[in-house]
């Protein structure tokens, strides 16, 4: 029996994360590997290990994260925003890794068909900490700051040619629905996304101003309406298992050296899905 595998927040750039790849290895030949985003920040290493990943699985889909959306000085690669994406997207062509702009593959070895939905929906900044619910944009930004926590984000996603990155995100909502509706009323769905589709998995966060870069309200009843079996996302770097309404949640980051070596587990660069 195949295994189907995830694994995020790589972050292959970060002293000691780079040799955890080689933990990343399948156990029968027909393994599928889903892939949340943050590998890397610069896009030739995104590439380069998605293609060492590709070489060793039967299928591997991946969507961006934050940090592959990043435009950096030492990046070659000097796109922005939309462009970036695209390039990645076509990288991945290349090198065969399925991508939210391909068409969806279907996990045939449960009791259902699982169609696997990969989802690139970025964040509109409607997850607020009590203090800020009401405040403008500007000003929920500014009391996170005060409380101690602003996104890189905000100096590296650009969100060109979208006005905003809450433009984008709507954007990106609409296209991802679309898709979402066109899966057979018979499939259940694997829901895959860099940053968590509900907001549940953001409460254990260190600094709850955080959410605002985590996600979007419009995707909070996703997991129902389409019939998700499991949600798998990254982003938080809070590996583990979670519920909401009856759905699994799995968080499957990797995470920075600093936090996974406090762990008594250690790193785990790899989790079974199914």
């Amino acid at each position: 029996m195949p295994h189907l595998f995830a694994t995020s927040d790589l972050h292959v750039t970060h002293e000691g994360n780079a040799p955890l790849v080689d933990e990343v290895v399948p156990r029968t030949p027909d393994d599928w590997l889903l892939v949340a985003g943050d590998v890397a920040e610069r896009a030739e290493s995104v590439i380069e290990v998605l293609k060492t990943l590709r070489e060793r699985f039967a299928k591997v889909v991946w969507v961006p994260g934050n940090h592959e959306l990043w435009t950096t000085q030492k990046d070659e690669c000097q796109l922005r925003g939309q462009a970036r994406y695209e390039h990645l997207v076509e990288r991945c062509r290349e090198i065969d890794v399925l991508t939210p702009e391909d068409p969806y593959p279907v996990w045939e070895h449960q009791g259902k068909p699982l169609t696997i939905a990969p989802l690139f929906v970025l964040y509109d900044y409607s997850w607020r900490a009590p203090e800020a619910e009401g405040l403008s944009l500007q000003k929920a930004i500014d009391h996170a700051r005060d409380a101690g926590v602003l996104c890189t984000d905000e100096f590296f996603l650009h969100p060109d040619p979208y006005p905003s990155r809450q433009a984008w995100c709507a954007d990106r909502v609409k296209v991802s629905t679309e898709r979402l509706e066109a899966i057979p009323e018979d499939h259940g769905t694997i829901l895959m996304s860099h940053w968590p589709l509900h907001r549940h998995p953001t409460a254990p966060l260190y600094w709850p101003e955080f959410a605002l870069w985590c996600g979007t309200t419009e995707t909070e009843d996703w997991h129902l309406r389409y019939r998700a079996e499991v949600a798998v996302y990254g982003h938080l770097h809070i590996p583990r298992s979670t519920e909401a309404d009856g759905v699994r949640f799995e968080e499957v980051s990797l995470g920075y050296p600093r936090e996974w070596r406090k762990r008594a587990r250690g790193p785990i660069p790899l989790r079974r899905i199914f």
